[in-house]
């Protein structure tokens, strides 16, 4: 039974993997093209009096462009919006493969080894979580730098308002003259405007893919604006300059908690580096937590207890500005 259950877990895992691998390097150009017309007018496409023809033709051209794998798992709107915060080179196809292949090889690999088989499920679970992981740490990265750049893309729209430009025409500048991530978001907003989405639809789109506080302040104040007039170069100098004060208060909270989540590093992972040098060095004594029936309340005892401290650390030095 045991010897079946590794040959299917073992090819299951193959097989994802290759599918995935597959996937990802021939792609499907034109499946990124619909996608990305279909990020462009879905906007101006919720106003139309035609929606449910513009429904179905949507998903006759997603049927005949597709890939039999996108089709197989569908679009998952949740996991795609978070993907396109990261801005992930993956499809959500693509995403999910990598994962379920990791997940299965992990079961195979601790079947095919002398762990006990109860651990199959444990190894699957942290293989599997490997592209989850490097989803969260890329979108973390993306929005943090999105905020750093925030403030200096907003003097520059305040400049260029100064100078006589319209508003739409500082989005493109900001769109051309700055860095990613930044550039990419302000540069589609002025894509949608010019393909005939108002200006409150896009910024409430750019505010939605961007879950940034200060970009929606900004949102915020360039719909009032527009509606109840005022110096928006003034107003957009004043959301500039709260914004760096906010970074720099931030700045300051990081360098003062430092050593509190130096400690609460060193604290979580000593534990489980210790057990592996134990079981380097002694694998048998090691074995008894997963052995012995008592070592097994002990271990789960230890995973509470270690879990209870990681959220009593992470409280202690997270102070949100």
């Amino acid at each position: 039974m045991l010897t079946t259950l590794t040959i299917i877990a073992t090819g299951i895992a193959v097989a994802a993997v290759v599918a995935a691998v597959a996937t990802m390097l021939v792609g499907d150009n034109a499946a990124q093209l619909e996608e990305r017309l279909e990020s462009l007018t879905s906007l101006n496409r919720r106003g139309s009096s035609n929606a449910a023809q513009a429904t179905l033709l949507d998903k006759s051209i997603a049927a005949e462009t597709r890939g039999r794998i996108e089709s197989l798992l569908g679009d998952l709107p949740g996991l795609r919006q978070y993907s396109e915060q990261a801005a992930s080179p993956l499809t959500v196809s693509q995403f999910l493969l990598i994962t379920l292949g990791l997940a299965g090889a992990g079961v195979g690999l601790t079947l095919l080894s002398p762990l006990p088989w109860f651990l199959a499920p444990l190894s699957g679970l942290l293989l599997g979580s490997i592209p989850p992981t490097w989803l969260y740490l890329r979108r973390k990265r993306r929005l943090a730098a999105f905020g750093r750049q925030l403030p200096e893309a907003l003097e520059l729209l305040g400049r260029s308002l100064k100078a006589g430009h319209s508003l739409a025409a500082g989005f493109g500048l900001i769109g051309n003259e700055m860095q990613e991530p930044i550039r990419s978001e302000f540069l589609r907003t002025f894509e949608e405007q010019n393909l005939g989405v108002s200006l409150e639809q896009a910024l409430e789109g750019m505010s939605e893919r961007v879950p940034n506080m200060d970009l929606r302040f900004f949102a915020t104040a360039v719909i009032m604006q527009r509606q109840t007039g005022g110096d928006l170069a003034e107003i957009l100098s004043k959301i500039g300059r709260l914004i760096r004060e906010r970074i720099q208060i931030h700045g300051q909270i990081q360098a003062l908690t430092g050593e509190g989540r130096l400690s609460g590093i060193v604290l979580l992972a000593l534990p489980p580096v210790l057990y592996l040098v134990m079981l380097y060095l002694n694998p048998d004594y090691a074995m008894l937590l997963f052995t012995d029936p008592l070592g097994r309340k002990m271990l789960a005892g230890a995973l509470v207890m270690q879990l209870l401290g990681a959220l009593a650390i992470r409280k202690i030095i997270q102070i949100k500005v």
